[in-house]
């Protein structure tokens, strides 16, 4: 699977976690991130992750134009529901995306704890 890594700056540590205690299943697949979150999950995580651009500079958008091509196929987005952020507009296309094209979304831990199990159950 084709599987889209992104977190805020808030979460940012916790999708370093999550990355962490399902390491050895997202090595299985191909991962890509925005570009903050990609670098900390090479280098904190150990993964294989393509970056793209930041989210505010359009790393949301690179996600949500593969994803509507068929490129991604499950988006994990960590998102601070606490903070404001400039580029909300994008956020939002992007869920909205996985929400046209039935790819499954998780945007906070639990949910993302949820979705990674089961596909580790196979």
């Amino acid at each position: 699977m084709n599987i889209a890594l992104i977190a805020h700056n808030g979460k940012k540590d916790d999708m370093v976690a999550l990355a962490t205690e399902f390491a050895p299943l997202l090595r299985q697949h191909t991962l890509m991130a925005t570009g903050t979150t990609g670098g900390r999950l090479q280098a904190d995580a150990g993964l294989a992750v393509e970056r793209l651009l930041s989210g505010p500079l359009g790393g949301d958008l690179q996600i949500g134009a593969r994803l509507s091509t068929g490129l991604v196929d499950a988006v994990i987005f960590l998102r601070d529901p606490m903070t404001s952020q400039p580029h909300e507009p994008d956020i939002n296309a992007l869920v909205r995306a996985c929400d046209v094209h039935n790819v499954p979304c998780a945007t906070n831990v639990a949910t993302a704890r949820l979705l990674l199990a089961e596909w580790a159950r196979g």
